[in-house]
């Protein structure tokens, strides 16, 4: 019978009680610790109503109480909906309104309630459970093992919500070796668990043994002193951190790591060659994923020499290339719109807030642009939607016009996407006003609004209008 994710951690604690589970930059917890503090989020959390089935929002900073939420969530049959601490008022109360969780976690103190949806209690950042350390009644397993947020091409938030149950079998047995996860190592999580990636990989970690080690904020040194420190086994990473990475002076050679894993970005060439003149090419790793999960590639380093640039090969699921304009398929080196399709009678998530962009045949596409080499390796292109991504972060620039636009002195707004060394693109706004506004005006007004990734970092003033009769823009034209 499947295990649930809950009842799977108590028996990993009970076997292994005292090893280090998770260490952030306050405090380390063991196996047991961690178990203890789970069950109590549980009575707390079942308390406050949490059902089978329910989500229950956690809007924590990197730090352990993390994953203590998610398996106390678990324990109850519940659904984890990580979602970013670092979301302005107006943002997260967009995501509790599509969610409606019985429970949102990690809010300061003071936050303004009316964000709240009716029937959802707020537990803030710093409250500490009461209840007792003993596991919870057993619950069915969750219909889902998690439900991380994402933005939308319209600027409204959408839930994806995973197709998998919350058991071993179905959510972590499968997928860890794939990634080269092994069991007992050390996993350092250097990326905020409110994104699927991290979250997802350190979960898988965490569940098969590993120590986790988390950063509660990325620096470049501080990660590769911490990766020597710890003897990290494996390690994640998104582009924008291995440039800083390999751009520090006498790199130690890390012996003990065995995997150096990166997704959420295309990696510049530079940045990858670097990387693997520093660690070897058998210790580097690359995936090709969204958070939908209906199909992935992965390429080893050895195999990316081979095929510079390339993500890799598909290794789950089905992805092609297809002519955006009538859908036919592209021939070896053309870029095309790419559609991807989970393996025959497998569902791999639900959005809430959004709809799934389909054709025929249980094809979807998520709007990125890419190619096929002749030995099948994918290449990635420009993204078919306007999404910009900084640092591994998506960013929409729908979202971040209509920050701008509720500004009265805005008439029209195109955000594009302009290259950086450092991020990769970030967001660049074009505005035509009505009287004098200047750019700290403007960024003010968006810093009030928008998280940090999504606001411009160049402000640029147009004469006449941007879009036209019909509000249509095209963006390639300010790029």
């Amino acid at each position: 019978m499947p295990e649930p994710l809950g009842e799977a951690f108590t028996r990993l604690a009970s076997a292994h009680p005292d090893r280090p589970a998770v260490t952030d930059d306050a405090s380390s917890w063991t196996f047991a610790e961690l178990e203890a503090h789970a069950n109590r989020w549980a009575h707390e959390l079942a308390g406050h109503g949490v059902a089978p089935g329910d989500f229950v929002s956690i809007a924590l900073p990197n730090v352990a109480e993390h994953y203590a939420l998610t398996i106390a969530t678990w324990k109850l049959g519940a659904v984890p909906q990580p979602v970013s601490h670092r979301l302005t008022p107006g943002e997260l109360g967009a995501v509790l309104d599509v969610v409606r969780p019985p429970v949102v976690v990690g809010l300061a103190p003071g936050s303004d309630p009316d964000l709240t949806p009716a029937g959802t209690t707020v537990l803030p950042l710093g409250h500490v459970p009461t209840g007792p350390d003993t596991p919870p009644p057993p619950a069915p397993a969750p219909p889902a093992w998690k439900a991380p947020t994402s933005g939308g091409s319209t600027g409204r938030p959408k839930v994806i919500v995973a197709g998998e149950a919350g058991t071993t079998e179905s959510a972590i047995a499968g997928r860890a070796p794939i990634y080269r996860i092994e069991p007992d190592g050390t996993f350092l999580c250097t990326a905020p668990l409110f994104h699927n990636a991290p979250y997802l990989f350190s979960l898988l970690g965490l569940m098969t043994g590993n120590h986790v080690v988390l950063m509660g904020r990325f620096d470049a040194a501080r990660a590769v002193a911490l990766a020597a420190e710890h003897a990290a086994t494996w390690m994640y990473a998104v582009p924008t951190m291995m440039g800083r990475m390999v751009r520090l002076p006498d790199l130690p050679e890390l012996p003990a790591l065995r995997t150096l894993f990166h997704i959420g970005a295309p990696c510049p060439p530079a940045v990858k060659r670097a990387v693997i003149d520093w660690l070897g090419a058998d210790r580097v790793l690359e995936g090709y994923a969204a958070t939908e999960a209906q199909a992935r590639t992965t390429i080893t380093g050895p195999e990316w020499l081979e095929h510079p640039g390339s993500v890799g090969r598909v290794t789950g699921g089905e992805i092609e290339a297809r002519h955006p304009d009538d859908g036919r398929p592209c021939a070896v080196g053309e870029v095309g719109e790419l559609w991807l399709r989970p393996e025959p009678g497998r569902t791999t998530y639900r959005y809430l807030g959004a709809e799934p962009r389909t054709r025929p045949g249980g094809w979807e596409s998520l709007g990125d642009m890419g190619s096929f080499d002749a030995d099948g390796y994918l290449h990635l292109a420009d993204r078919a939607s306007d999404m910009i991504v900084v640092g591994g972060q998506n960013v929409y620039p729908a979202e971040v016009e209509a920050a701008i636009l509720s500004h009265p002195a805005v008439v029209s707004a195109v955000v594009v996407p302009a290259p950086d060394e450092d991020y990769g693109s970030v967001p660049h706004a074009i505005v035509q006003v009505d009287g004098h506004l200047t750019d700290v005006d403007l960024d003010a007004h968006v810093a009030a609004r928008l998280s940090p990734a999504k606001r411009p970092r160049v402000w640029r003033r147009s004469e006449g209008p941007l879009r036209d009769d019909a509000g249509k823009v095209r963006r390639s034209a300010f790029r």
